[in-house]
């Protein structure tokens, strides 16, 4: 009698995994638009991303549908250490070009529907009922204790980096998933980058990227602003648009009101 063959263990499993994305928001199809906007953008900072996958938002990209080249900007995100995995927000047209290149087809974000408002039925008026009066007998009740104090949780810490050594030219630090707090000195040609803000206590002349993931609550705080560049979640300010008269050399802080930089003396 020939014997069963035993089944071979499982060499690999599916799961489901929630991940959080960066999202490449476009808002043209033209690749040389593109190309030189990233080029300005990330060229002095090759840091900011290590590798991270990003799914290409198409949902507001104005120009021909298909003029762009899905090949060529999987390229363009690899040479700032960013990796396509996923396209969303594109014609049926679109996203059957992303397929041909590799790239999966990314949901849309869901926005839960609003529950229905259910009214509750109208009173009915029960027919008059006879009651007898009936005397209670008084009833000693016992005190219920008093529920025991729920302990408040403290908020989650959220990582800072802290440098209190000069930054010399060339030097460049990077706060990922936190904020920066410099001590010392960040000297011309130095770059310090924040996931979140930068504080500086002491003159900040070289560039300060705060903000690096797309936050834009990230702010730039020093007690003497005087930078070559300054960006809060890719917003960029460089010295050829000088700093306002009142914050240049003085303690300031920057921050976004929309798209737009706001820049105030701290007095």
């Amino acid at each position: 009698m020939a014997r069963s063959k035993e089944r071979a263990p499982a060499v690999f499993e599916l799961r489901s995994a929630s991940m959080t994305l960066v999202v490449v928001a476009l808002k043209t199809t033209d690749m040389a638009a593109i190309e030189a906007e990233m080029t300005a953008r990330f060229s002095d900072t090759p840091d900011m991303f290590n590798h991270d996958p990003v799914v290409i938002d198409i949902a507001q990209a104005e120009g021909d549908p298909m003029a762009l080249d899905y090949g060529r900007l999987v390229a363009l995100l690899r040479r700032f250490n960013m990796v396509a995995a996923a396209v969303r927000g594109g014609s049926p047209e679109q996203m059957s070009a992303a397929a041909e290149a590799g790239l999966g087809e990314a949901p849309e974000a869901v926005v839960p529907a609003a529950r229905p408002v259910v009214q509750a039925p109208a009173a009915v008026e029960a027919p008059p009922v006879a009651v007898e009066a009936v005397t209670a007998s008084p009833i000693e009740v016992s005190p219920i204790p008093a529920a025991p104090a729920v302990p408040q949780l403290a908020p989650a810490h959220v990582a800072t980096m802290i440098v209190d050594k000069p930054l010399r030219s060339g030097q460049q630090i990077y706060a990922r998933g936190g904020d920066l707090v410099v001590l010392a000195v960040v000297n011309f040609g130095a770059e310090v980058i924040a996931d979140g803000s930068i504080h500086v206590y002491a003159p900040l002349r070289g560039k300060a990227i705060a903000g690096a993931r797309g936050n834009t609550d990230a702010r730039i705080f020093s007690t003497c602003m005087e930078p070559e560049l300054i960006s809060i979640a890719g917003t960029y300010r460089t010295t050829d648009n000088p700093l306002p008269d009142n914050v240049i050399g003085k303690p300031a802080q920057i921050r976004l009101d929309g798209e737009r930089m706001v820049f105030e003396p701290l007095d």
